[in-house]
């Protein structure tokens, strides 16, 4: 319970952090409905019958937002947080790194829930998204975001305790994340692409993520055009929760509150 309320305390100074970071919030938040403007614009074909890209693209960026904000930003700041001191300062209070870790999925949950709220009204309004019809729908979204969000909160401070350096953690991260979205159905279809890739983007959790969110807001018969012809609900929740165990095991064999 001590761990507990202290992970809820710094979840709540990790917000404020945040909140005062203009720059973060603004790239955080808006960058992903940015590429949702551009991208739906530029893209108006229909990939299926009564289907269109900037729909298939508001699935992908959705999931995409959860690997962005959790995986992408915990890897590139807590090796900064390490570098500048403030991880050795907090190491000489009460907080355990499990509380640590709390804070930490605290703000990449609340920062998601508001990105993902930009990036659902942006799309009904003007890409005609259609939003969840039954609460099964629904119900499958919440465990979706709840698991995606989790599970790229603990594989970035897993990723984080690796990486030597807050100077070269976005050179190690971005364009590894980059790439991901190329190959796991956010940019393009994902049954358009070469099978070897589609075979590698299986092996992380983005790729099912977005196939996912397609389930939520693609009509049921799209399932047709995915390479398995169906969802796959049951695989999707399975590879999201081994990712989930196996991150958190690692963040917590590789977190380091210095370089020494």
């Amino acid at each position: 319970m001590s761990s507990l309320r202290i992970g809820l305390s710094r979840g709540n100074i990790e917000i404020k952090q945040f909140l005062r970071q203009r720059e973060s919030v603004i790239f955080t938040l808006f960058f992903p409905v940015l590429l949702l403007f551009i991208f739906g614009s530029v893209f108006k074909n229909n990939i299926a019958p009564g289907v269109t890209f900037s729909q298939y693209f508001v699935a992908g960026m959705v999931a995409s937002g959860l690997i962005n904000t959790g995986f992408q930003q915990l890897a590139i700041n807590i090796p900064m947080e390490r570098d500048n001191g403030a991880l050795k300062r907090l190491r000489g209070t009460p907080m355990s790194p499990i509380s640590f870790f709390f804070g930490k999925a605290i703000l990449v949950f609340v920062a998601m829930l508001a990105q993902v709220l930009m990036l659902l009204v942006f799309g009904a309004l003007f890409f005609h998204l259609h939003l969840p019809h039954s609460v099964n729908l629904w119900v499958r979204f919440a465990w979706l975001v709840i698991l995606g969000s989790a599970s790229s909160t603990v594989l970035g401070i897993a990723l984080a305790g690796i990486i030597k350096s807050g100077r070269g953690a976005p050179a190690v991260v971005s364009p590894f994340v980059i790439v991901l979205q190329f190959i796991s159905g956010v940019f393009f279809v994902f049954s358009s692409l070469p099978k070897w890739m589609q075979d590698f983007a299986s092996i992380f959790p983005l790729k099912w993520l977005t196939q996912g969110m397609r389930s939520v807001f693609l009509p049921a018969n799209f399932a047709l055009k995915e390479p398995a012809g169906s969802w796959e609900i049951g695989k999707i929740a399975l590879v999201l929760i081994i990712w989930l165990v196996a991150g958190t095991l690692l963040a917590i064999r590789s977190f380091k509150w210095s370089r020494q």
